[in-house]
């Protein structure tokens, strides 16, 4: 990591996080660069944010990019000012956005015309970001992975090669339909115990009582049942989970299989986030 110069595009929870955790680690980044000039302010131990994501490459050996979707990844790597002008052959970038697998072939045929190397690299844990708490999940070439592993664990609590190019991404949109589909199995299981006259309080009790039975995330998720969020914040949660299923449908459909359970997931989300199921609140 000593000779490593990593920097972050994106400084949302996840590439704030990032930025963040490398500084913790005793390897701040050279560069971070976000579409809000004062991103970086209040965030420790992180330089202020240069002008463009050229800049960031020029800088760095290692390009860490955190933005929303695949369009804005494309933006900040193929515009005028981004990372591909500013690139050098022997560039890595590491996509920790949640995108199709079709996106991340793409971009990664975009970078190899410039002589660089993208490697997709879903990221899980996302409040811990800030504390070096992520979990990578990479794909790429193994000694491509290799050699960008130190600045992986800079910043996560683990990283794991999933495999070549795309199965980063692929662990994580499975990662995710998980996810997703255990919030709507706790949402409508504390629907019927409510609709029953049983609070989620004493149905977290009983599988407290059983816990061996009781997956982690399941119980992390229904100790949280009782946390709301306002209208915002829901539009912007369900807007997450209806990109990041699609993308699991999308592959899915790629690769010759059916996902039930997503599809009747998928639609659901906003009434799960806004904590009501077939009319309960």
């Amino acid at each position: 990591m000593a000779d490593l110069r990593a920097g972050v595009i994106g400084l949302g929870m996840i590439g704030g996080g990032v930025a963040v955790s490398l500084a913790r680690s005793g390897h701040p980044a050279a560069a971070v660069f976000d579409v809000r000039p004062e991103a970086a302010d209040g965030l420790e131990g992180v330089p202020a944010c240069v002008a463009s994501p050229a800049e960031v490459a020029q800088a760095c050996d290692v390009v860490l990019v955190a933005v929303v979707d695949a369009d804005q990844a494309r933006a900040v790597l193929t515009g005028d000012d981004g990372v591909l002008a500013g690139s050098r052959p022997g560039l890595t970038v590491v996509l920790l956005s949640t995108v199709g697998l079709a996106a991340v072939r793409e971009l990664a045929d975009l970078c190899a015309g410039s002589g660089v190397t993208l490697l997709d690299a879903g990221v899980t844990n996302g409040p811990e970001a800030a504390r070096n708490g992520l979990v990578t999940m990479v794909g790429g070439p193994d000694d491509e992975v290799a050699a960008a592993v130190p600045v992986l664990e800079a910043f996560s609590r683990s990283v794991v090669h999933c495999g070549p190019l795309g199965a980063g991404m692929t662990t994580k949109l499975a990662r995710n339909a998980i996810t997703y589909a255990t919030w709507a199995a706790v949402r409508e299981a504390t629907s019927l115990a409510a609709a029953g006259g049983v609070g989620p309080a004493t149905l977290l009790r009983v599988l407290e009582q059983a816990e061996d039975t009781v997956a982690p995330l399941l119980h992390l998720q229904l100790k949280a049942v009782d946390y709301t969020i306002g209208e915002e914040q829901q539009a912007w949660a369900s807007g997450l989970a209806d990109k990041d299923l699609a993308a699991a449908q999308e592959l899915a459909a790629e690769l010759g299989l059916s996902l039930p359970i997503v599809d009747q997931v998928r639609p659901r989300m906003p009434d799960v986030y806004a904590g009501r199921l077939d009319g309960l609140d």
